[in-house]
């Protein structure tokens, strides 16, 4: 009988605790799409993506020229200048897919202007929310933006537009799920 006193206790102040604790959600695309640095970095990641896609493609278009250009001529080649011929378009094959990785690879050119360009902008949102945390006593701050396991917000935690004003930007309107503004929020134009 002690046991299953002390047990329903426990389980009351368990359940006490939890309820003192403050939950709160970020949504960080919303954010991100009022940051214009953000934007202008992803125009420039976009641009420089381009760029290089265009490099690797001519790489690969005289590859083909090459290759073509040996296959009609192999006939009357003779066998060392054949093999000249293949170890050329082999190595050329193999420079381009090397500069292939080198741009756009696990940690590639791409790979490092992102770090530069959006790491600083992500890094001064996550110290904007972890202040906000600390001094509105949050326990947990969620971020709604690429959760599937968030699968109700009330829009009343919603701080995303509290990280914007503290970080200094203005703010379109907020959505609600179904299309239309919500009155409550407080967005600027």
């Amino acid at each position: 009988m002690k046991k299953i006193a002390i047990t329903a206790l426990l389980i009351i102040f368990t359940g006490f605790i939890s309820f003192a604790q403050k939950y709160a959600f970020v949504d960080t695309d919303y954010i991100l799409d009022n940051i214009p640095e953000y934007s202008d970095a992803q125009t420039q990641l976009d641009d420089l993506s381009a760029q290089w896609q265009k490099e690797i493609e001519a790489k690969f278009t005289e590859i083909d020229k090459l290759y073509k250009a040996f296959q009609n001529e192999s006939v009357l080649l003779p066998e060392d200048m054949k093999k000249k011929r293949e170890e050329e378009i082999v190595q050329k094959e193999k420079d381009a897919k090397d500069l292939q990785k080198k741009r756009f690879g696990k940690d590639g050119d791409l790979f490092k202007k992102r770090q530069e360009l959006i790491k600083p902008i992500q890094d001064k949102i996550y110290t904007t929310i972890e202040g906000i945390a600390s001094d509105d006593n949050y326990a947990v701050v969620f971020d709604k933006a690429n959760s599937a396991t968030l699968i109700y917000s009330n829009p009343k935690f919603d701080i995303s537009e509290l990280v914007l004003d503290k970080m200094g930007y203005t703010y379109k309107q907020k959505e609600s799920p179904k299309g239309k503004g919500n009155d409550d929020s407080k967005g600027k134009k």
